[in-house]
């Protein structure tokens, strides 16, 4: 376990003790390390103030009301892209905490700063997140980092779990500290975490925790719509979004939060649906192909105008114009939660073009070309994602079918443009200007030829080469122009056309 911890963060308990003071890893970080995972972040705490913190590491941040103090060390956590090339990290390192009564039920009235690690475990939300890791023997003298196996294995440590935290983890419960009553209602923003953490590790929410959430459920409406917006990103993004979702939905918070998709539940559809819009909505999300936050989005919402535009009962009961009434009804719900523009207008693009039609006898190449024009090239394929988890969703049991592949091959075919000379490094005017070409039909001909070389042979494909060519070919007719180009040019279309279908399983 000691081997996940890093250099940087063992070094900062380190000078913190040498320092006079306690220093424990503690959070979600130990919880991560006891399930063998590795930790995104590291928190640390301490009976050090913030004046004393900010003492011992002077290139350090103080910027907040919660004695945490950001410790910045030389990079360590994987680049990713929330979490890209950096000039350093940081290590949270915050100060043994008491928290007073939350009358607006999203902050506490008052922190204090409390003098045992027993007190400040004691306020924490759950008992898999309140457990610390102390190192009670530090041998890193050695700097070689090709050494830090070693000296980490070297260490010692303990750890402290007052309220049985090893035991949830083990037997994957997720479990108040103390009365769970009293921890909903000093931060109600917990009860979105436990629906969250659920989610993302597949915990059981435990019976006592689960009833306390049921019935504080609308406290979520005093929590600050940014707070709300990041669990929701967390909940969509984990490895059980839609299991998150109806578990939002179950403890009564979801109509709190998300009432427009409350709405669809036991709304039923029509005969080509076997669920009813809320579970439509819900395995749409569970059989998302995509990773995408706004396709999984979209996904969720994509016919979350349904119960607004439907008309009729039974099989024949009718939706019409729910797309774009429906990318409306997003937009607004999106701005609310205080979502970022870019997402936002992602979303409603995709909600709004989601039932595209295509049928491979009835649309051709301009079909898809105007497509392309209206979506943008850059969103076809989660257009098709969003299609692909629409179907699923409705327990159809083929994700991509032959219409979806052809569209695929089309979208590459007449995006891909392999025969234009648009991809040649010279043009008509350099022809003009360094051959002293007058303008007509045989400065496209010759351009026809070398581009019918330039896909035999890619190298080709460079300014002074091409104009070496040009100036042999304008020695020939246009007529034997035009029919050296012909055969070379449709001959290499229909080897790309093959190649293309082969691809994505046409005929």
């Amino acid at each position: 376990m000691l081997s996940k911890i890093p250099q940087s963060v063992l070094e900062v308990l380190e000078k913190i003790e040498k320092g006079g003071f306690e220093a424990y890893i503690v959070g979600g970080c130990v919880r991560d390390l006891l399930s063998k995972k590795e930790p995104n972040d590291w928190d640390c705490a301490t009976n050090a103030t913030p004046p004393q913190i900010v003492e011992l590491f002077p290139d350090s941040f103080y910027e907040n009301e919660f004695g945490t103090v950001g410790v910045k060390v030389e990079p360590f956590l994987k680049a990713s892209v929330l979490n890209p090339a950096r000039e350093h990290d940081v290590i949270e390192v915050t100060t043994y905490r008491t928290e007073s009564s939350y009358s607006d039920r999203r902050r506490p009235d008052e922190v204090k700063f409390a003098q045992t690690l027993a007190q400040d475990l004691g306020r924490r939300d759950f008992t898999m997140n309140a457990i610390a890791l102390k190192i009670t023997n530090y041998k890193l003298q050695i700097t070689n980092t090709a050494s830090d196996a070693r000296k980490k294995k070297d260490c010692e440590f303990e750890i402290v779990d007052l309220f049985g935290g090893q035991a949830d983890i083990k037997n994957k419960i997720i479990r108040a500290v103390g009365k769970a009553d009293e921890r909903f209602n000093e931060d109600a923003l917990r009860m979105m975490r436990a629906i969250r953490f659920h989610a993302q590790l597949n915990f059981k929410i435990e019976a006592e925790t689960f009833e306390a959430l049921k019935k504080n459920a609308g406290l979520i409406s005093h929590v600050a719509n940014e707070r709300v917006k990041d669990e929701l990103i967390k909940i969509i993004l984990s490895a059980n979004p839609a299991e998150g979702i109806d578990m939002l939905q179950k403890t009564g918070v979801l109509k709190y939060i998300l009432p427009e998709l409350e709405s669809g539940v036991g709304i039923a559809q029509n005969r080509h649906h076997i669920f009813t819009i809320y579970q439509h909505c819900l395995m749409s999300l569970k059989h998302c192909p995509s990773r995408k936050l706004e396709v999984r989005l979209a996904a969720l919402f994509h016919d979350i105008a349904k119960p607004q535009t439907k008309r009729g009962e039974g099989t024949f009961a009718t939706f019409y114009s729910h797309d774009h009434v429906g990318a409306r009804i997003v937009e607004k719900m999106l701005r609310r939660l205080k979502f970022s523009t870019e997402v936002i207008d992602k979303v409603v693009l995709l909600v709004d073009n989601h039932m595209f039609y295509y049928n491979p006898e009835e649309v051709g190449e301009s079909s898809v070309r105007k497509l392309i024009k209206k979506v943008g090239l850059e969103n076809i394929k989660d257009l098709i994602d969003l299609r692909v988890a629409d179907r699923l969703g409705s327990g159809t049991p083929k994700a991509k079918p032959y219409k979806l592949r052809h569209l695929e091959y089309l979208v590459e075919k007449v995006s891909k443009d392999a025969v234009s000379v648009k991809m040649l490094k010279i043009n008509g005017n350099d022809l003009m200007k360094d051959l002293g070409l007058a303008p007509g039909p045989k400065i496209g001909a010759i351009l026809e030829v070398l581009l019918a070389e330039v896909i035999e042979e890619a190298e080709k494909n460079n300014q002074a080469q091409l104009l070496r060519r040009a100036k042999e070919l304008d020695s020939e007719d246009l007529a034997k122009l035009r029919e050296m180009a012909k055969e070379k040019i449709e001959e290499k279309k229909e080897e790309d056309d093959q190649e293309i279908k082969g691809k994505y399983w046409v005929s």
